[in-house]
């Protein structure tokens, strides 16, 4: 092998090591959970804390949801309107229990947050217990 062949080859290997982690993102997923929340009117609607992959997580500023899966608990015979939002974009969420790809393509590294509501005519207040939320990503 001539030296200016290994040169080039080493050129072409050093090139694409450096240009590799532009076009490959690595997929994960993070899991956080909240705080429960009260919900005591059909009116207005209660936010949950802001939640979002921890600061030692190794999610990347580029990443992008691929799906997102959510879970709540509420006491036996209740109900609640709900939605999963991420600042204004919101999906409605007919189930406690579920997961959606209606947020792919928005960034991984944002906040969400849960918002809930009385159904309509309800007037007993509601106690949303155990909200977590796990995102995957790529």
């Amino acid at each position: 092998m001539g030296r200016t062949y290994r040169g080039a080859m080493l050129r072409w290997v050093i090139a694409g090591a450096l240009m590799a982690p532009l076009g490959v993102m690595a997929s994960g997923s993070w899991v956080v959970s909240a705080p429960s929340v009260r919900v005591a009117m059909a009116e207005r609607e209660t936010h949950s804390a802001p939640m979002q992959f921890s600061d030692g997580s190794a999610v990347s500023r580029g990443a992008r949801i691929h799906s997102v899966s959510w879970q709540y608990r509420l006491p036996p015979g209740t109900q609640v309107r709900a939605w999963l939002c991420q600042e204004n974009d919101c999906i409605t969420l007919n189930q406690a229990r579920g997961s959606s790809l209606a947020l792919a393509g928005r960034s991984a590294t944002r906040p969400m947050h849960f918002r809930f509501a009385l159904p309509q005519g309800q007037k007993k207040m509601v106690e949303v217990r155990e909200l977590q939320l796990i995102v995957n990503y790529h």
